[in-house]
């Protein structure tokens, strides 16, 4: 997708007697145009700190524009060496804005995923797997040279196969692309750049995946 500002990689390795939370992705995870603290890891850190878990800032390895490549070598490039407790990923939209073969994403979505479990120390249940959002959906989408309904196909088929692949893992998955698409006829769902989501749009991402995360924490 069109980069309109890289932010650098943000580490907050959480303090003792706290849970720690690695957010693996690109723009979305980041949250690209909102301020950092609308962005769905830390609104995410949010709503659970009020239903009493203490959960530290989140530890972000993401880039605007990352594939799933790239962010198997940021992965490496951080170095990281200690555990989490839980871990969210989401990426592959750039792999389809680029045209990347499906196959090749599949190969490189499940080598994440092992490395996102990893991290979580083997537990399974402690990783969250999020679907692309649909950003045929957004203004940015019109004049594009694919069609917001071309878009929305090769979306679909990318969620397809990393739904298959983290379902058939073991590991939780939530579905947001069909509320994303919500942002056709919600301007407030997009971001200030016309092509990421808004605050609102990651706090109902958060909102999604908070039962979920704080079940596992339990």
């Amino acid at each position: 997708m069109p980069v309109t500002e890289t932010k650098p990689i943000v580490t907050s390795p959480a303090p003792s007697g706290t849970f720690s939370y690695l957010a693996l992705g690109d723009s979305y995870t980041i949250g690209e145009s909102v301020m950092q603290q609308e962005s769905f890891p830390f609104q995410l850190q949010s709503l659970l700190k009020e239903k009493g878990v203490n959960v530290a800032a989140p530890q972000i390895i993401a880039t605007t524009g990352w594939t799933t490549d790239e962010l198997q070598n940021g992965i490496k490039q951080a170095n990281l060496i200690k555990k989490y407790d839980f871990i969210t990923l989401l990426i592959g939209v750039n792999n389809q804005y680029r045209g990347y073969p499906l196959d090749t994403y599949k190969k490189e979505f499940s080598a994440l995923l092992q490395t996102a479990i990893n991290f979580a120390n083997g537990r399974k249940d402690r990783v969250f797997a999020v679907s692309i959002p649909d950003w045929g959906a957004t203004p940015s989408a019109k004049g594009f040279y694919k069609s917001p309904q071309v878009i929305a196909t090769e979306i679909d088929s990318f969620n397809a196969a990393n739904s298959e692949i983290t379902i058939a893992a073991g590991v939780s998955y939530t579905d947001i692309t069909p509320a994303s698409k919500n942002a056709a006829t919600d301007l407030g769902l997009v971001a200030k750049d016309g092509l990421h989501p808004s605050g609102k749009m990651y706090a109902n991402w958060a909102s999604e995946l908070s039962p979920k995360v704080l079940n596992a924490l339990k």
